[in-house]
């Protein structure tokens, strides 16, 4: 036992040293964070992004596609063994089969890799051939982000912040009245605390179909193999005006809460967050937008809160955590875009750029690249110009999601200063007061292929360039 102990160690120790001394020379790899908000649309945008740099005739906007600077790309075994692949080919059928359908939506962490053989630029590209630069991308649900905050604040104060922010809402009214009829202070009883949990998750479930975007915990929304475990078997409830006894409701619910963020928020951060290198966060502002002013608002805190997700040093879980290394660039995009005429992607990229530069001056965050832009991972629909009333309108045509037919549909116009809808916004307005944006659902369109193209998108080439192309030069 002893020399086998021994042994095992001496071997990690090589191991060490070996790692330490090929890896300065071992192939590049950049590993790219997807994440987003509620119906982003992120297995859609991996999806896209894979098939467009396997055939890369839609992507001219990435310099390495353009100039032939990238020779070749294929799919690699994932090198994580313990992490589902990201089913790539599955989801791409669904997209380009003759009746088209839109894939599953992100549930867990999952994970594809894909290799690019480069040929490098410059003095070195002159006498240098082809090197292999591998993309591994990580999918993993936006909910599960926002669970970082959680690792600062204590259950008094998470409990005392959500119970406040639930109470306009009319989606938390069955949550509220249970608590105002629970004793936080008697002895535990866990038919009481499964019932508050369950209560407070359809909550959280309501209030994220509402619009709302800080439904955190994350893992009450997508519990996997972990519902109905106790560390998901907790709520907010207000602190007792004495010190909670032992074993009481209160005291058990705080242990839960701590136990969530050791066992289950750590863990996701180390084994995953931690090593990501550049992030794109995708955004459904339009979706936000037609909800209103509340949806907006909590949409800006909830990117605050993703920003201040990239920025060590306030906790010592995270300093420690994010030791030597920091995630270079962070890309939020608003999707969809293919939802408006072009005549308005400046717009709604404006309004992107707005929030994420409050969210970024409300995160105090320094360090990494951002930038904001709209996109669209597969384009669903086409342009067409329309009078109406006497009313020229610039509108997009595409195969509605519910009744399978052809419709025309204009959204409505958005603001040139994105303060129009911000302000309004900050200031707690229930409605807009002037425009009433609509937003409608489209099927995804069925897509016919020249060899070398990849499925159309809008800016997926812009978005590509931003956080990985200067990897590929």
């Amino acid at each position: 036992m002893v020399i086998s102990t021994i042994a095992d160690g001496l071997t990690r120790s090589v191991e060490q040293v070996t790692s330490a001394l090929t890896d300065p020379f071992s192939t590049p790899r950049v590993r790219l964070g997807v994440t987003g908000l509620s119906r982003a649309g992120k297995t859609v945008f991996i999806t896209s992004l894979v098939a467009n740099l396997l055939d890369r005739g839609r992507m001219p906007q990435l310099l390495a596609a353009a100039n032939g600077g990238i020779r070749s790309a294929y799919l690699q075994p994932q090198p994580d063994d313990t992490v589902p692949r990201f089913e790539f080919e599955k989801h791409l059928a669904a997209l380009s089969s003759t009746t088209p359908s839109w894939p599953d939506s992100t549930r867990a962490v999952s994970q594809l890799r894909l290799s690019l053989k480069v040929q490098p630029t410059g003095i070195m590209g002159a006498v240098s051939g082809p090197r292999t630069v591998h993309l591994d991308i990580v999918d993993y649900p936006g909910e599960w982000l926002l669970d970082l905050a959680l690792l600062e604040k204590s259950y008094a104060q998470w409990s005392e912040e959500t119970l406040a922010r639930g109470v306009p809402r009319g989606e938390h009214k069955a949550f509220e009245t249970l608590v105002k009829s629970t004793d936080s202070s008697a002895k535990l009883q866990e038919p009481v605390a499964q019932e508050l949990a369950d209560t407070f998750t359809q909550y959280l479930q309501d209030a994220r179909q509402a619009g709302f975007y800080d439904c955190t915990p994350g893992r009450f929304l997508l519990p996997g193999e972990m519902a109905g475990s106790p560390v998901l078997t907790f709520a907010p409830l207000p602190a007792p005006s004495g010190t909670a006894p032992r074993k009481s409701l209160y005291r058990e619910m705080e242990r839960r809460f701590e136990a969530y963020k050791s066992r289950v928020v750590k863990p996701f951060f180390q084994d995953h967050f931690s090593r990501i290198d550049r992030q794109v966060v995708l955004v459904d502002a339009l979706g936000a937008i037609h909800k209103g002013p509340q949806a907006v608002e909590d949409m800006r805190g909830a990117m605050a809160d993703i920003l201040g997700a990239f920025k060590p040093g306030r906790n010592a879980f995270l300093t420690q955590l994010f030791r030597g290394r920091r995630v270079e660039k962070i890309l939020f995009a608003a999707t969809k875009a293919d939802h408006l005429h072009h005549s308005q992607h400046p717009r709604l990229t404006a309004i992107m750029e707005a929030l994420a530069s409050d969210a970024r001056r409300r995160a105090d965050f320094a360090g990494a690249q951002t930038a904001a832009m709209s996109i669209a991972s597969l384009r669903a629909t086409v342009e067409e110009t329309l009078d109406h009333k006497g009313r020229t309108l610039d509108c997009v045509r595409g195969t509605l999601l519910d009744t399978g037919k052809q419709a025309a549909f204009y959204p409505g116009e958005l603001p040139e200063d994105p303060a129009h809808l911000l302000g309004p916004a900050r200031e707690g307005a229930e409605a807009w007061l002037d425009e009433d944006y609509q937003i409608m659902s489209f099927a995804p369109a069925r897509m016919t292929l020249k060899p070398g193209e990849g499925p159309p998108h809008i800016r997926l080439d812009k978005a590509a360039e931003f956080l990985i192309g200067d990897r590929l030069r």
